[in-house]
């Protein structure tokens, strides 16, 4: 496409791009906004090297005028959008990138393949602390999607409410914290599950976590309990009927007067599972597979649609709204700005989308769209902390059918309001 409108002319008009939703995956009725702090790391870092220039010159993908240009490229537009951790909803224009075709056009795919995946991860992870109920939650995926997504991963879930992750690299280059236990196989590799026990305990302490389900759960808990004189830290459950299994593993630690030991379960859960504990002796879960594949929703569905562009070539030229009319595709053209509506009692009633000029709000609504990137610079990084507490304060917002797992539409609508409204 750049080569094309390098060709004719037009590869450097101003233009406007959004990325947004169409809908919401079925049956959800919110989304969750993950993975800005990484886009706007990669928009930073978005360069072209030698031997990629050369890659693309030799299958003929580029000629030398684009050639030149990439080589020199870097993103000197404006960008806002939703801050990370923040709720959306159909239509949510979560990202507007302005600046010359060319320059906002190569940033498509790299965004949206972050904006897509981490977004799907954290939407599912609201679902589950909020089925969690307060007990803790740890991000278990890595084992279950490639090596770099797992980072991706244990970061969105955090900024959604899990605690922690057994992703090292996420705790290493984001600041997660980490936490983990240990598998079947370590137990396997000793002559006897007390044996196991005693290295973990000798090494780590008596605050470790042992899995007891390897062999045989009553002995490995009563072994545990005896080892450490009652001040086991945790046990964990990954097999069977697990609230049955944990009512009778609280009970036998009780007797054993280890009242003080927790109980983690594992064992590929998802939000339903998760609802479905809540009634059991659980002090936290572990969360894997579900969690890293969006409990069924892999990615969320983002567009990156041009939505406005100049008129000509002229520095001065005038901004037109452009849309696509195509067949439940369609888009709504034109600048947009973004205000959650809430009611007396600051609960979200309304996501309003002003087309071409801001809505107006009142004493409590909230606009949404922050400065992101001012003239190529970066102005918009948070902290991991900043979006997990912005995540929290944007779900308090929500109706109550947020904390329900029925299936449903939207929790709020969204209205688009023109400059005429």
């Amino acid at each position: 496409m750049v080569r094309a409108a390098l060709g004719a002319g037009t590869a450097f008009r101003r233009s406007v791009f959004d990325l947004f939703p169409r809908r919401l995956p079925e049956g959800r009725r919110y989304g969750v906004v993950a993975g800005v702090g990484r886009a706007l790391d990669a928009i930073e870092a978005f360069r072209f090297d030698q031997a990629e220039l050369d890659f693309l010159h030799e299958h003929q993908i580029i000629d030398d005028r684009l050639g030149q240009w990439l080589a020199d490229y870097r993103f000197g537009g404006d960008i806002w959008g939703y801050p990370e951790g923040e709720i959306y909803f159909p239509g949510s224009p979560l990202m507007i990138v302005e600046g010359t075709f060319a320059e906002c056009v190569v940033l498509e795919t790299v965004l949206l393949s972050i904006y897509n995946y981490d977004s799907a991860v954290a939407s599912a992870a609201s679902r589950m602390v909020a089925m969690a109920q307060g007990r803790p939650c740890i991000e278990m995926g890595s084992r279950r999607t490639n090596e770099e997504s797992a980072v991706a991963a244990a970061r969105a879930a955090y900024v959604a409410g899990f605690g922690s992750t057994s992703n090292l690299e996420a705790g290493r280059r984001y600041g997660v914290p980490t936490a983990g236990t240990a598998a079947h196989s370590f137990t396997l590799l000793h002559d006897s599950e007390e044996h196991a026990f005693r290295a973990q305990l000798d090494t780590l302490g008596d605050d470790t976590t042992l899995l007891v389900d390897t062999y045989d759960v009553e002995e490995a808990v009563r072994t545990g309990v005896r080892l450490t004189e009652g001040r086991l830290g945790a046990v964990r459950l990954d097999s069977g009927d697990l609230p049955e299994m944990s009512r009778m593993v609280r009970q036998l630690l009780d007797s054993l007067g280890a009242t003080e030991t927790r109980i983690i379960v594992t064992s590929d859960l998802d939000e339903w599972q998760l609802a479905a504990l809540a009634g059991a002796p659980v002090d936290g879960y572990g969360v894997g597979t579900s969690l890293v594949t969006g409990s069924g929703h892999p990615t969320s569905g983002f567009v990156y649609k041009l939505v406005s562009r100049a008129d000509s070539d002229a520095e001065d030229a005038a901004m037109v709204p452009v849309a696509k009319k195509s067949k439940n595709k369609a888009t709504v053209g034109g600048r947009k700005f973004a205000l959650r509506r809430l009611d007396d009692k600051d609960i979200a009633e309304a996501e309003v989308i002003g087309v071409g000029t801001p809505p107006k709000g009142d004493h409590n609504d909230r606009p949404l769209l922050v400065p992101m990137v001012t003239k190529g610079e970066i102005v918009g990084r948070t902290t991991l902390a900043e979006a997990r507490e912005r995540h929290a304060q944007s779900f308090a917002e929500l109706p109550l059918a947020a904390r329900k797992m029925s299936r449903g539409e939207a929790l709020i609508r969204t209205i688009y309001l023109d400059e005429d409204d």
